[in-house]
This record gives C-alpha cells, structure tokens and sequence, in this order.
C-alpha cells in the first residue's frame, strides 16, 4: 500500500472508519476533536502532514493518540 501523504487523502476513509466503527462517529468526533484544537487544545501527532485542525484530528485519530467512544447513557 502507498502511504502517500497528501492533504486529506491522507490518512483514507477506509482506515479510519475502521477505528471509529462507522462513518457517522467519526464525523462526529473529529469535529469535536477539531474544535479542541481550534480553542488551543494542545496537538499529539508530532509533525502533522496537515495544517487545519481537521486534519490533524484525522491523523490523531489514525495514529490512535485520541479514541472516539460512544457517550455513556
């Protein structure tokens, strides 16, 4: 597999879905995650390919360094 990092393609859907469980979670999270960072929530990927907070919520999650969980009832 090429692991061409560019941008949003990078990481792909298909990986990271398989660590959220559904398409659905992982929009959900990561734009929780995103809004962290933009409220100046401290990065844990060093040297993130990606420049916006989206993107490095991505590569966060793929890394593994944040876990999207489902909210306890």
């Amino acid at each position: 597999m090429n692991k061409q990092r560019d941008g949003m393609r990078y990481p792909s859907i298909d990986q990271l879905v398989e660590k959220a469980k559904s398409k659905y979670r992982l929009t959900v999270g990561v734009a929780k995650r995103a809004r962290d960072l933009t409220a100046g929530g401290e990065v844990l990927v060093k040297n993130p390919n990606n420049k916006k907070t989206i993107g490095i919520a991505l590569e966060e999650v793929y890394e593994g360094k944040i876990k999207i969980v489902d909210k306890p009832d």
